[in-house]
């Protein structure tokens, strides 16, 4: 646990979801509804620093999370994410992965989805 990290010693009333090594919370600043984040409960920096049996937990509950979310409030779509670096966009540093429920609707043109974070590139069609 690093004691500045905003993900480490969350409140237990933000965390909807749990398992053995990881948990799901809403966003705090989301950018649609129901936008959730799944953390390792142990602080890494990447995800891809945690040992296999932790990874694969982390995206079994990205997979419950997105199956969750999809029962519970009919979105049209997901996008599934993780910022790995700073050059990537990634501000808080402990692993998370963004689960963002999409709606018909919520952009003008959704084709290309996380390509557009480059946006000269995004559009190949």
């Amino acid at each position: 646990m690093e004691a500045k990290c905003p993900f480490c010693g969350l409140p237990k009333e933000r965390i909807w979801f749990e398992s053995t090594y990881s948990l799901a919370f809403l966003d705090g600043f989301p950018i649609t509804e129901e936008h959730t984040l799944v953390i390792p409960k142990r602080h890494v920096e990447s995800a891809f620093d945690l040992p296999p049996d932790e990874l694969n937990d982390l995206f079994a509950v990205v997979g419950r999370v997105r199956a969750l979310l999809k029962k519970k409030y009919q979105p049209d779509a997901l996008n599934i994410g993780i910022n790995d670096g700073a050059a990537a966009g990634q501000t808080v540093p402990h692993a998370h992965v963004h689960v963002i429920p999409r709606r018909k609707g919520d952009v003008a043109d959704p084709r290309g989805g996380v390509r557009w974070i480059i946006p000269g590139k995004a559009k190949y069609w």
